[in-house]
């Protein structure tokens, strides 16, 4: 996920079965674009040069993270959003969005040379969105599925999962307990795969990693921890403790951190018809 060590739903459990979580990132939608990383230019180019042309979905584009750098290398960007809180952060960026869940989407027979979803396919039923890529790309196109993994030094990280689980949050997962070779969204890219392997009309699936490093300061950190699913849910009360505890952890460590970030994707050809 983008913030935490772990995916933003359990990466045991169907994220789509769970829209109470995917519509909680809008309650302040201005703080989620802020705070939330970007996707490393590698990435951006890789999607980019396996196209065969410059027109591109984007699902669930949320406020316009992962749309705003295809735009700005030239390509043409449509957007579908179920949440208007986030779809109103990306139209005022000057993105065309419609609203709606991908899976029920309609085109209006309007086809494209590539699918991309940033952060949000999880979201996204994977064999009803496989289906609806295959009906919207121009056979030769590409679907192209990223996220953000987001680790920070273990020894934080430790610190983290002990305010974490010093508090009865409710939430069946504690994001900063996974193992530091851990693959937070293999189970998603397995479904994703699977998805796209009932439809018939994808290639090989492709799986890309690029490893990029940042340092972020202490109330940054807080900020997007703040914006994390499931975190985003908690009551004031209890997030205000989360955040006290984790904000000390940092401050004793000198106020700021070393972030070891991982952007995963999965690219597949969309095929001919028979």
């Amino acid at each position: 996920m983008v913030t935490l060590s772990s995916p933003d739903p359990p990466a045991d459990d169907a994220a789509h079965r769970h829209p109470e979580i995917a519509q909680a990132f809008g309650s302040d939608a201005e703080k989620y674009d802020r705070a939330r990383p970007r996707y490393p230019a590698a990435l951006i180019d890789a999607v980019i040069e396996r196209l065969p042309g410059r027109a591109i979905l984007d699902v669930g584009i949320g406020t316009g993270i992962s749309a705003e750098p295809f735009r700005d290398r030239g390509l043409a960007v449509l957007g579908v959003e179920p949440d208007p809180r986030m779809a109103a952060v990306a139209r005022a960026k000057g993105f065309i969005v419609e609203a709606a869940r991908f899976e029920d989407w309609d085109s209006a027979g309007r086809t494209f040379d590539g699918v991309v979803a940033g952060q949000t396919w999880h979201w996204v039923d994977p064999v009803a969105g496989a289906a609806k890529s295959g009906n919207v790309l121009h056979p030769g196109g590409r679907l192209a599925l990223f996220w953000n993994a987001v680790v920070p030094k273990p020894e934080l990280a430790a610190e983290f999962a002990n305010v974490f689980a010093s508090l009865d949050t409710g939430l069946p997962f504690n994001p900063w307990t996974a193992a530091p070779d851990a693959d937070p969204y293999g189970s998603i890219i397995e479904k994703a795969a699977d998805g796209l392997r009932v439809t018939g009309r994808f290639g090989t699936v492709e799986r890309l990693a690029f490893d990029w490093q940042s340092t972020i300061g202490r109330d940054a950190w807080l900020e997007q921890t703040s914006t994390a699913g499931g975190i985003n849910r908690l009551p004031k009360d209890k997030l205000d403790v989360l955040l006290r505890g984790i904000g000390a952890a940092i401050d004793a460590a000198g106020g700021s951190l070393e972030i070891e970030y991982t952007t995963v994707a999965v690219i597949a050809e969309r095929l001919p018809d028979r």
